[in-house]
């Protein structure tokens, strides 16, 4: 499929996109540790809502012990703890691997890392001969094909220079998940896969949420394998850019970071007309473990 030409997010957002894009690079600059720092800080809520859309039972204090502290409840089971340790490492990776180019061999090692221990016989490989994979009522693609259909989709990929690159993330994380390449990990690696994508142009990465990803974020596959239209990941990637950038402002600028709830009470506003607004991302707030935060600096 050739993507060239193909926008499906407005003038008006992606002129905020570079806006912010603009301002993250110059404070780059001089901030490379605290940006690296802050990356850190979020691996454990980027492990606990992607393994969770997987409906893993981690919570997001169980996956912080683990990581953290190496300790966990006995009511989970191991492979909960090394879906949650090895994902961690491969998400930890992106920033030493930001010159990488993406490539079949990178995804590939992706995959071994997020199955090892958990079933090392299929890790590094895709499906083939009998692996046939059902999600829901959609059948991935045919197995004899899987390694043709994701060279080709990489090549595509990294040859097309004209496309806005958040539409060419989107188609590529629609037809990742629809082609299903693996026997397991799909999810996580696709979802690892945009981060690398981001950072590769000089982005931070960004959260997917568990919390309503049946509203959010499933239904968005389905429209795309009935309709081939990505344009609702081009949009939800750009709302949740636009949340990235904004906390890493705030976080380098602001002398404190409030809750958004907190700022409502302050200037005697509707915390629910905030909350729709950050929804939106027309103000700078963004979460952090599922609370809206702003900067205190904020007067809107």
């Amino acid at each position: 499929m050739i993507l060239s030409y193909i926008m499906t997010i407005g003038k008006k957002l992606q002129w905020n996109i570079e806006k912010l894009h603009s301002k993250y690079l110059q404070l780059w600059k001089q901030n490379k540790n605290a940006l690296h720092e802050i990356m850190m800080s979020e691996i454990p809520e980027m492990v606990y809502n992607s393994n969770a859309i997987e409906n893993s039972t981690l919570t997001l204090k169980d996956t912080e012990s683990i990581l953290f502290f190496d300790t966990i409840k006995k009511d989970h089971e191991i492979r909960e703890i090394y879906e949650a340790k090895n994902l961690a490492k491969i998400i930890q990776s992106l920033c030493n691997n930001k010159n990488e180019k993406l490539s079949v061999e990178y995804i590939l090692q992706s995959h071994k890392i997020l199955l090892n221990g958990i079933n090392d016989k299929i890790a590094w490989q895709f499906r083939c001969g009998d692996q046939r994979v059902r999600i829901w009522s959609h059948l991935g693609a045919n197995p004899d094909f899987v390694s043709w259909l994701i060279h080709n989709l990489v090549n595509e990929y990294n040859n097309d220079k004209k496309t806005y690159f958040l539409d060419k993330i989107a188609y590529f994380h629609a037809e990742f998940e629809t082609i299903h390449p693996f026997w397991d990990g799909n999810g996580r690696i696709g979802r690892v896969l945009i981060n690398k994508q981001l950072m590769d142009l000089d982005f931070p990465p960004i959260i997917i949420p568990n919390k309503n990803k049946h509203k959010d974020y499933y239904p968005l596959f389905e429209k795309y394998q009935k309709k081939q239209d990505y344009s609702g990941f081009s949009n939800f990637f750009a709302l949740l850019l636009l949340e990235s950038l904004h906390k890493r402002l705030a976080l380098l600028t602001s002398k404190k970071i409030i809750s958004l709830n907190e700022r409502a009470k302050q200037s005697w506003n509707n915390i629910n007309s905030y909350l729709n607004k950050a929804k939106r991302q027309t103000i700078p707030a963004f979460r952090i473990a599922w609370k809206w935060m702003i900067s205190l600096d904020f007067t809107g």
